[in-house]
């Protein structure tokens, strides 16, 4: 028998909502974010991380199927002060896609204060959100891409575009690992970057309740499933293809017939979709960061990354009427790279 944690019931916490992921370089290093429990909906966890839940920064090398690096965070109940205290472990080779395994403890610390062990640095607490969209725009598009029609932008008007997640605030996970600390993750090497929160059951196992990988995945596919009833969340990326990806051209390939913009809709939907699924974020270590129309190759936190979404399941340019200007002040160029709240 599981308690109230073991069951879908246990998604709805803010806590577990995998909200972003960024993969961008640092100093002779590769940077991890991981952001939860949003505010911008107004039904927010207490900000603070499960302390009965893990957050998994997942890296699949070369290609490879599965992870063979998993970085661990966990965290103990908030003190007093709502502060937590956690650690980092890293699983390699076979350890890293099992739960039962423990892996090498890295670093111990705090939220709100940065903890350093070799080769690795972590910061995690409550941040100034730096995502950016106005979701008027977003709905638009959901409509379109469900019911397999052209956007209809006619009465959207980009310069009016306001930031839906101005003054919202994020709980944020941040990682810098050496470009020494591990040897596949030395500049040059291609990796396949996802995230994951777990959470632990009466049975001693652990539950998948969350995974991220590319930019805006459930809110442009899945934009009615509230409650996160679709099986995909609790799924490892390795199954994505047989699972959604059909599913998924076919809608995307509906939308772009319908807009006009490809000669060959049904191409043009396999082939986005051969790169949205399995949902792993790739990346080259050591080279820039951008999620971009031309390319994506990791995420960075000013990149429009909802106007890049948007024009590729659409086939056409979706203007957001938003720029990076608009987070500029939401982000750093060092270390922890977030601003607190």
């Amino acid at each position: 028998m599981s308690h109230h944690l073991d069951t879908p019931l246990a998604a709805q916490t803010g806590q577990l909502f995998l909200d972003d992921l960024c993969v961008f370089p640092g100093e002779e290093s590769t940077v991890f974010v991981m952001d939860v429990n949003s505010t911008v909906n107004g039904l927010h966890s207490e900000p603070s991380f499960h302390s009965e839940a893990r957050y998994e920064f997942k890296v699949h090398l070369d290609g490879a199927d599965v992870e063979e690096l998993t970085y661990r965070v966990s965290f103990a109940d908030p003190d007093a002060d709502g502060r937590q205290a956690l650690q980092l472990h890293a699983l390699t080779g076979s350890d890293a896609h099992e739960d039962s395994a423990t892996g090498e403890l890295l670093l111990e610390g705090r939220t709100g204060s940065t903890a350093d062990g070799t080769g690795v640095r972590l910061w995690a607490g409550r941040i100034k959100d730096w995502f950016y969209i106005d979701l008027s725009l977003l709905e638009k598009v959901n409509s379109a891409v469900a019911d397999g029609t052209a956007p209809d932008l006619s009465g959207w008007r980009p310069d009016d575009a306001k930031n839906s997640f101005a003054d919202t605030t994020v709980d944020s996970i941040v990682l810098e690992v050496s470009h020494q600390q591990h040897p596949q993750l030395r500049p040059g090497s291609r990796i396949g970057v996802w995230a994951a929160t777990k959470l632990a059951t009466d049975a001693g196992g652990w539950r998948q309740i969350n995974r991220a990988g590319h930019p805006m995945m459930w809110p442009i596919f899945w934009p009615d499933d509230v409650q996160f009833t679709n099986p995909s969340n609790t799924r490892h990326p390795s199954q994505d293809v047989e699972t959604d990806r059909k599913h998924i051209a076919d809608h995307i390939t509906a939308t772009v017939a319908a807009t006009g913009s490809s000669a060959d809709p049904a191409g043009y939907g396999r082939t986005l979709v051969a790169e949205l699924f399995p949902d792993v974020l790739s990346y080259t270590v050591g080279t820039p960061a951008t999620y971009g129309f031309a390319g994506r190759n990791g995420r960075t936190l000013a990149d429009n990354a909802p106007e890049v979404m948007l024009s590729l399941v659409t086939g056409k340019a979706v203007p957001s009427g938003l720029t990076p200007a608009v987070n500029e002040q939401l982000r750093s160029a060092e270390f922890p790279y977030v601003v607190p709240a």
